[in-house]
């Protein structure tokens, strides 16, 4: 069996320091080991859309953004396929068969489900796509045909609601889908990226984001308010660490050899941390210091970003290239849906043939 991988973004807003951390370095990085021989990576604006039916060109704006942040980031649409969720209507066939296979009791407890739905304040009123979207997601996998999805942990829910789809769908038919595995980042720290404000999750409409495009000194402004440990006045007094947002983005981005380069006090984040919990090391310090590492991972995908920059009419010739592809890919998943479920009426010429037999002894 091949090995396949797919993942993506929801074209919502220009991708920021969570997402890359968590899922797009890491993208790339498989991208370039060739242990994958198919990537596909979804720009998912129909599952976008699922919240925001009411702010389209939201949606349809952000594409080229996530298109653009993800070239930058260094995804090579020669060896990946970048495509939009939209411009794959079998995507939508799918889901409508698998729709027959699950519960709403069992989309009801799904966790991530119920996150999202709360974070949304749906409670009253879900819209309808936006409940279902997890069979519109094991329709993405299942379609090209992935064996591995890359995920946080708290999406390892929306994973297994996908694998019970196939196995259901593979029991009632036969085998036809493949079942993925979940692919958990090995940095836990780089899957739950606070907000520079300490909240739990980076937000455009809470202004707490660090986005790859940002300029130097945008990144410079956002790191150094960041939300550090409320109790630490003076410099010499003890700091906290846990909920300490500077030391969370250390988690995610130091290296040792950063210390080298911009802080030769220390020879790893250890002792760094050691000596902030005992005092006499200030925020400001730790600031500059992730302000220049930071500047350091993002000064070549902003530089990059600028040369794709200079001709968006190729860009969007990659995502039609790439959905043309993944179109084909998808197709050849239905097919064998659709036989398999038996309503290929039309191809199925022993259908015909029998059922010609038997008004012909009728007669």
């Amino acid at each position: 069996m091949e090995k396949v991988i797919l993942t993506g973004d929801r074209p919502t807003g220009r991708l920021h320091v969570g997402h890359y951390a968590g899922a797009v370095k890491r993208r790339v990085e498989i991208q370039d080991s060739g242990e994958y021989q198919k990537i596909f990576i979804i720009i998912a604006d129909a599952q976008a859309l699922t919240d925001n039916a009411d702010n389209h060109e939201k949606v349809r704006q952000n594409i080229l953004e996530v298109a653009l942040d993800n070239l930058a980031c260094g995804l090579d649409p020669m060896k990946s396929t970048l495509f939009v969720q939209t411009q794959i209507p079998e995507l939508t066939e799918l889901a409508f068969y698998y729709m027959n296979l699950v519960t709403v009791s069992r989309l009801q407890r799904n966790p991530t489900v119920k996150a999202e739905i709360q974070l949304r304040n749906f409670e009253a009123s879900i819209p309808v796509g936006f409940f279902t979207y997890p069979i519109s997601q094991a329709a993405d996998i299942t379609a090209f045909k992935a064996t591995m999805v890359p995920v946080g942990e708290d999406q390892l829910p929306m994973i297994e609601q996908t694998r019970e789809i196939v196995r259901k769908f593979n029991a009632i038919y036969g085998e036809t889908l493949a079942e993925p595995e979940a692919q958990l980042v090995e940095n836990e720290t780089c899957s739950r990226l606070p907000g520079i404000d300490g909240k739990a999750k980076m937000s455009k409409s809470l202004n707490n984001c660090i986005y790859l495009a940002d300029s130097p000194e945008e990144i410079k402004s956002k790191v150094m308010s960041m939300y550090t440990d409320p109790d630490h006045l003076k410099v010499s007094d003890p700091g906290n660490i846990e909920g300490n947002t500077v030391f969370t983005y250390l988690d995610a981005f130091c290296k040792e050899e950063h210390f080298s380069r911009y802080l030769k006090e220390y020879s790893n984040l250890q002792e760094m941390k050691e000596h902030y919990k005992r005092g006499g090391l200030g925020d400001v310090k730790i600031k500059k210091f992730l302000n220049e590492i930071l500047q350091e991972e993002l000064e070549p995908i902003r530089r990059k970003r600028k040369e794709y920059e200079k001709d968006i009419f190729a860009i969007y010739e990659i995502l039609k290239e790439g959905s043309i592809k993944a179109r084909e890919e998808a197709a050849d998943t239905l097919d064998k849906v659709r036989a398999a479920v038996k309503i290929n009426y039309f191809d199925d010429l022993d259908l015909i043939i029998k059922q010609q037999a038997k008004y012909r002894n009728l007669s």
